[in-house]
């Protein structure tokens, strides 16, 4: 599928190839299961459009420095399992080059494709950080398995340790599987009003972890733009901070933004979100990629 998508911070810096790109940008338009209202399919071309009104320096560091590609969308025309193959095979692609996927979405299903490509890339030691306002931990969703409420359960079948972060909208089945799996958590009502800003994993948990953050796991005060936005959520610098704390901590190998649904006619958001998503690059190039 050739690429019409704009390359992240078009504006300031050229492509770099992906072999010598500390960062590869994945976007991934999938919409299938949204089950509140849509518009995540739009989410990864409006966050590269406004992408290019950032500055590099992010108030701390240069990561666009260290490279940054931007990839070929990713074809999500197709039925869902063949999405996933899709967006896994991008994944691998970007590893096998050496680079870091940065995954934009979509619906949170792309997560499940994400992770597979790490799998099918050989690499299986590393736990997940999820950010999120939804456990996304039922087995399936109005029968469907491959569904944005079941990613985080097609993970722990797998095996992958997780550690879950500002939830707050789940049912008895989710905290069951939490039980079951031994997932780990800090709930919303627990880090929000006691304006947590960092957290310990635990001892046990792998030095190597990808980060998914769902929109919605922010307040809808800052990022109203999302198709479940739930209130008493984690604000801005609270994220960042928590981000980072388990940058200090392990390896970061990936990380993606879900669910962004863009609001016609509010920019401020837009460029939220690709704030963020360079916000989040920077964590990992002072944290993870010194040299």
């Amino acid at each position: 599928m050739t690429n019409k998508y704009p390359i992240f911070l078009a504006s300031e810096i050229e492509q770099t190839p992906i072999e010598q790109s500390a960062f590869s940008v994945l976007p991934v338009p999938y919409e299938k299961t949204v089950s509140y209202s849509g518009g995540t399919a739009k989410g990864p071309l409006t966050i590269l459009e406004a992408s290019e009104q950032l500055e590099t320096w992010d108030g701390k560091s240069n990561p666009s420095a260290l490279g940054i590609h931007t990839c070929d969308v990713v074809d999500c025309t197709v039925e869902p399992d063949q999405v996933i193959e899709n967006i896994a095979n991008a994944v691998t692609k970007i590893l096998k080059a050496g680079s870091m996927p940065v995954v934009l979405g979509g619906e949170h299903t792309v997560t499940y494709g994400v992770i597979k490509g790490y799998l099918d890339a050989g690499i299986t030691d590393f736990g997940v950080v999820q950010i999120d306002a939804h456990a996304d931990l039922r087995d399936a969703y109005e029968g469907d398995k491959l569904s944005h409420a079941s990613v985080m359960k097609r993970l722990v079948d797998l095996d992958i340790p997780l550690y879950q972060l500002g939830i707050r909208a789940f049912c008895e089945e989710e905290i069951a599987t939490r039980a079951k799996h031994g997932v780990y958590f800090q709930d919303a009502d627990e880090l929000v009003p006691n304006n947590i800003q960092s957290i310990t994993l635990p001892e046990s948990f792998p030095k190597n972890v990808f980060f998914t953050v769902d929109i919605d796991g922010i307040d809808p005060s800052v990022f109203p733009s999302t198709g479940t936005p739930v209130p008493g959520g984690l604000s801005w610098y609270q994220t960042l901070n928590l981000f980072e704390s388990v940058a200090k901590q392990r390896n970061i190998i990936g990380f993606d933004i879900m669910e962004y649904a863009p609001i016609e006619g509010f920019h401020a958001y837009d460029f939220s979100a690709a704030l963020l998503t360079y916000k989040l690059m920077g964590i990992v190039e002072r944290n993870n990629l010194k040299t």
